[in-house]
């Protein structure tokens, strides 16, 4: 694995947040990111906007479920509208969806990382890279 990954590489795509617990009712209220609070969104999918700013097109969306591999991950969407409906595009890595929120608001991802990087420093997850 390459040393000094830093967000905007392009190798930061690969990066995968894997939480140690599940994201259960009990417990969503404990990753609240800004003024936002985690959604059931669907059974085991939850959601809650990382970047939602008014007059702004771009918006940026955690999503905390469980992958194949049976961990539960946050991985991030983008807010897409179809034909004047609100829906969330295929979910991307981590790391894909911080540097997407990089190249748009590079301080604002600086924020976003904080967040993720303060449930690794309490020991309830940890990066990790994903295999092609």
């Amino acid at each position: 694995m390459e040393d000094n990954i830093k967000l905007g590489d392009p190798v930061f795509n690969k990066m995968m947040f894997v939480l140690d617990q599940p994201v259960t009712k009990d417990n969503f209220k404990d990753y609240k990111y800004d003024q936002y609070e985690l959604a059931e969104i669907s059974d085991g999918i939850w959601a809650m906007p990382a970047y939602m700013v008014e007059d702004d097109e771009f918006s940026l969306f955690f999503i905390i479920t469980q992958i194949e591999t049976g961990e539960e991950v946050i991985a991030f969407s983008t807010g897409e509208n179809h034909d004047g409906n609100f829906a969330l595009s295929e979910p991307m890595t981590t790391g894909a969806g911080l540097n997407l929120a990089n190249e748009h608001d590079e301080k604002h991802a600086q924020s976003i990382l904080h967040f993720i990087n303060q449930i690794s420093k309490a020991a309830e997850g940890d990066w990790r890279m994903i295999e092609d």
